[in-house]
């Protein structure tokens, strides 16, 4: 590792961000790996003088500008994390420089019997080495990147952290194979620090997500300590300075390539862009579609934050309906899991967009200059039945149940906004209806918003509408042979035609065009219907063609395909179907509480 570099410490005492970022600079383009505990201790230096409340007094004066820091001040710590690590553990036997699960553990020991134990673990501010150092405070994300700073500082070189959306551990290995647990997730503090992750019941938690999480390199650990960095004075106001520091250090990582694996630091980039945009750089809006081309792309779409990093976005910009289509794809992801307690964060997610962004958006959408403009979509609709499709397929199969009538309430209170009308043009398909089909020949649904395939967004394309209309509406055409008894003459010379020319389909099924492909107009008198009739039924079946289809998978859904599209709803069923074998208790300090208030999950999403 790099450490200290008399290059670094020429740039002390750090006074702007520039300096800072130039420390970051040289760490990662140097020969050797960058140095994690230097810079976790600088970052975590820089954010706690601006934003704890002892020192939120601290004027700022010049622009990016930070309180100074001193050499001396860095150094103390810096040393001093290394002699814990040294101090506690023995690594002189170890010739092949190879971590071991025994040394996992007692590395993680170290860090963990050195924590205070008089705080809440969860609370902003204590992912940095820093706060270990000056307060022996750590969150569940610090303790795993403290983990790996340690074994660095030990010279392990294979131990890596592992990222989630909502939980860290460690690889390691001469293969980078190996997985440990080092810290704890939730409420508990069970030890299960040196255990393999993922296995049984948990590897299909999204906590987990189906072992497809970001296994860092050395500059992907910057970029995860980077993005960690949390601004936030209160729940509505950031320190400006450490916000531009983040901004600017993300950039860099950017900027090298060491985000392109990383879509949750892509999306916090795109926050922090939305919110102050960088002259000469690439919007928020694509970010936030990068974010999600490279969860599709590196760990096969199981990541669910990159689409509702961009569904926030539309929805604080007034885009309704894309934010109906991103958060439908966040939910297309949510249903390759089962539900677990450990998925408290995502639940709480999905809980907001359902009771309060949706309905929010209906009661907008209901009045004034923007009265109807997404309620007159059949898309939105669809989109709207494939989010709750999702959900209730997540708790398929699950242990614990998600939906209760607080679910259901707002459900059935934004299916009524749409007419009956609007809901009719949705061309709803249960999945055992399709099993005749290949599915994974059937043509995916390319959004305006996406424009990527998503695990459920698919309908029928107007050639595969076509083929099937054909079909379904020649089969009920046809009349058996014992009914029929006299022909019309017309009938008559296309059957005597059949054997030299080809049929034209559009005439068997509607009447207009010629009887043969390329046959002449005049034979098309024959079936008595005019041109003008023709182009009347054309439009009709080209609508016909482009309605939305949605392909329901889970059961409470497929339950309710006959009532969703009523034109009278029956508003008592569809609660039923909704909280059926789901029916639970929700006390006033449960999670079902979070309908009432604006619950944020730890990564701290931006207003």
């Amino acid at each position: 590792m790099a450490g200290f570099t008399d290059r670094d410490k020429a740039l002390f005492p750090l006074k702007n961000i520039s300096s800072a970022v130039e420390i970051f600079k040289n760490q990662l383009e140097s020969s050797h790996e960058p140095d994690l505990a230097l810079l976790s201790i600088i970052g975590g230096a820089v954010e706690n003088s601006l934003t704890c409340r002892s020192n939120v007094t601290i004027q700022v004066v010049e622009p990016k500008a930070l309180p100074i820091l001193e050499l001396h001040t860095i150094e103390d710590l810096y040393n001093k994390f290394h002699a814990i690590m040294k101090g506690a553990i023995d690594v002189s036997k170890n010739e092949n420089k190879v971590c071991t699960r025994e040394t996992i553990k007692k590395v993680s020991d170290v860090v963990w019997n050195s924590l205070t134990r008089s705080y809440y673990k969860d609370r902003a501010h204590l992912q940095s080495l820093y706060s270990y150092l000056t307060g022996r405070k750590l969150d569940c994300f610090g303790v795993a990147f403290a983990v790996v700073a340690g074994c660095q500082a030990l010279g392990f070189s294979d131990v890596h952290l592992a990222l989630s959306e909502d939980h860290a551990w460690v690889v390691f290995g001469e293969t980078g194979t190996e997985t440990a647990e080092v810290t704890w997730h939730g409420k508990g503090n069970e030890d299960k620090r040196g255990q393999e992750i993922g296995k049984g019941v948990s590897a299909r938690s999204w906590l987990y997500v189906n072992n497809k999480p970001v296994i860092c390199t050395r500059a992907m650990e910057v970029a995860a300590l980077v993005s960690a960095i949390n601004p936030s004075l209160n729940a509505t106001l950031d320190a400006c300075e450490v916000a531009c520091l983040q901004q600017e250090l993300l950039w860099l990582l950017y900027d090298l390539g060491h985000l392109a694996k990383y879509p949750m630091a892509i999306g916090n980039l795109g926050d922090l862009e939305e919110i102050a945009p960088t002259p000469g750089r690439v919007p928020c809006s694509a970010l936030f579609q990068e974010a999600i081309l490279s969860a599709r792309t590196y760990y096969n779409n199981q990541h669910v934050y990159p689409y509702t990093y961009q569904g926030g976005y539309f929805y604080r910009n007034k885009m309704y309906k894309e934010a109906f289509e991103s958060w439908a794809n966040a939910s297309d992801v949510i249903r390759l899991y089962n539900y677990s307690r450990d998925d408290e964060e995502i639940y709480k997610e999905f809980l907001e967009i359902a009771n309060e962004l949706i309905p929010h958006i209906m009661k907008v959408i209901s009045s004034g200059f923007s009265a109807n403009s997404i309620l007159k979509k059949p898309e939105c609709f669809a989109n709207l039945l494939r989010f709750y499709d999702g959900i209730c397929q997540w708790e398929q199969g699950s242990a614990t149940p998600v939906l209760h009538i607080g679910w259901a309430k707002p459900l059935v209170n934004t299916i009524s906004k749409f007419d009956a009308d609007v809901r009719a043009q949705v061309n709803i398909v249960c999945e055992s209806e399709t099993s005749h089909l290949d599915e994974k020949k059937l043509p995916r649904s390319n959004g305006n918003t996406s424009c990527f395939n998503n695990n459920n967004n698919y309908c029928l394309s107007e050639e595969h509408a076509k083929s099937n209309n054909l079909i379904n509406k020649i089969e009920s055409k046809v009349t058996k042979e014992d009914e029929v008894t006299n022909l019309h003459p017309s009938i008559e010379a296309l059957t005597a035609g059949c054997s030299e020319k080809i049929l034209n389909p559009e005439y068997l099924l509607q009447g207009g065009g010629s009887p043969f492909v390329g046959g002449d107009d005049a034979v098309e008198k024959t079936n008595g219907s005019s041109p003008s009739t023709s182009k009347v039924e054309d439009e009709e079946r080209s609508k016909e063609d482009t309605r939305p289809t949605i392909i329901l998978h889970s059961q409470k859904m497929k339950e309710l395909k006959d009532l969703l599209p009523a034109e009278k709803l029956n508003t008592h069923a569809i609660s039923l179907h909704l909280t059926a074998q789901s029916q639970v208790q929700v006390s006033k300090k449960g999670r079902g509480d979070t309908e009432g208030t604006a619950m944020r999950p730890k990564r701290a999403r931006r207003e």
